[in-house]
């Protein structure tokens, strides 16, 4: 498992450039992480959420 510093971290295209944006970060196949852009630096930024692959899938597909 890796740490939230090796996290492959993306944004939607969709994101405008005010900084009210969050990044999803694939975390190896099974993890995805959530974070906020305005303070992405963790631990001392704002706080990381882990949802497993499947439970991120199914809250994409639920948004489209």
């Amino acid at each position: 498992m890796g740490t939230v510093d090796s996290a492959t971290w993306r944004k939607s295209s969709y994101s405008g450039t005010n900084g009210n944006c969050v990044e999803a970060g694939a975390l190896g196949p099974d993890q995805v992480l959530v974070r906020d852009t305005m303070d992405p630096a963790w631990p001392l930024g704002a706080p990381v959420i882990a949802f497993s692959a499947d439970a991120w899938r199914k809250f994409a597909d639920g948004l489209k």
